[in-house]
């Protein structure tokens, strides 16, 4: 008798034919499918990325057109909800194309909190991002002095959610939910038009239920994270020259630290 999958893996895709490739593969290589299903929900990519995912047989494929009333926001929240509408699994984890998992215990991280906690409803982080004490701590003062400053001179550039915790929710670069709550409150990923998961996020909260962030340095020893890497590779979609630079030069050392190359070489894993 076959096994029961226990994790429904939704990753939405947008014209993002490389990135999507080393995505894939690394869950292929580092991932018990005996416990996941795959599903990708392609946003209208008409490029190499979804000529791609046609040619894999252990992915299911669900391919999205757009709505007249879409944003980039909107449109990926849409596609996650597109797909989950159809989970039957217990668990369902929402991941990016540019989020990189890198040790076969990555899934057993995000489910073992959940054994015997009723009441978990949520794992997964705010940020995924691996700065040292010192880096923290400097963003940290950075922002209380913009707080200072938007208080008394209407700054805008300060940010609220930077310094006050309350407002965090788990992003869906790696987020695991208990599908059964998300059914129960009647939520989803585009609940109030807003961040992906946000409202959900709130209203699992508010029903009475914990929400788990991992510290980002733990899960990053398992999962990493490009951040933005859909929006440095499609300008269109709205980004300064300046992001695109220091975007483009991020994302490309830590795809010679993980051997991007050799993965992107390695057809095998499309197997």
């Amino acid at each position: 008798m076959a096994k029961e999958k226990k994790v429904t893996i939704l990753v939405p895709n947008y014209k993002t034919p490389e990135i999507t490739k080393i995505c894939l593969r690394l869950l292929r290589k580092f991932t018990d499918f005996s416990q996941v299903e795959v599903v990708v929900i392609d946003n209208n990519s008409q490029d190499a990325s979804l000529e791609y995912l046609r040619g894999l047989s252990w992915i299911k494929l669900v391919e999205r057109q757009p709505a007249p009333d879409d944003t980039v926001p909107l449109s990926h929240s849409r596609a996650l909800d597109l797909a989950l509408a159809e989970v039957k699994t217990p668990f369902v984890l929402s991941i990016h194309t540019d989020t990189f998992v890198k040790r076969s215990d990555w899934l057993d991280v995000l489910l073992k909190p959940f054994d015997g906690q009723p009441a978990l409803a949520g794992v997964g982080s705010w940020k995924l991002e691996s700065k040292t004490a010192l880096q923290r701590w400097g963003i940290q003062f950075e922002q209380c002095w913009k707080k200072a400053l938007h208080q008394c001179f209407g700054y805008r550039g300060y940010n609220p959610y930077r310094l006050d915790q309350s407002k965090y929710y788990l992003r869906s670069h790696c987020a695991m939910y208990r599908t059964d709550v998300i059914r129960a409150l009647n939520t989803s990923f585009s609940d109030g038009d807003q961040t992906a998961g946000k409202v959900m996020h709130e209203k699992m909260v508010a029903a009475g239920y914990q929400m788990l962030f991992l510290d980002s340095l733990q899960l990053g020893e398992y999962v990493d994270h490009l951040n933005h890497a859909t929006l440095i590779f499609n300008p269109q979609l709205g980004t300064s020259d300046k992001n695109m630079r220091e975007g483009t030069k991020r994302i490309n050392a830590k795809l010679r630290g993980i051997d991007g190359e050799a993965i992107l070489a390695d057809s095998r894993l499309d197997q």
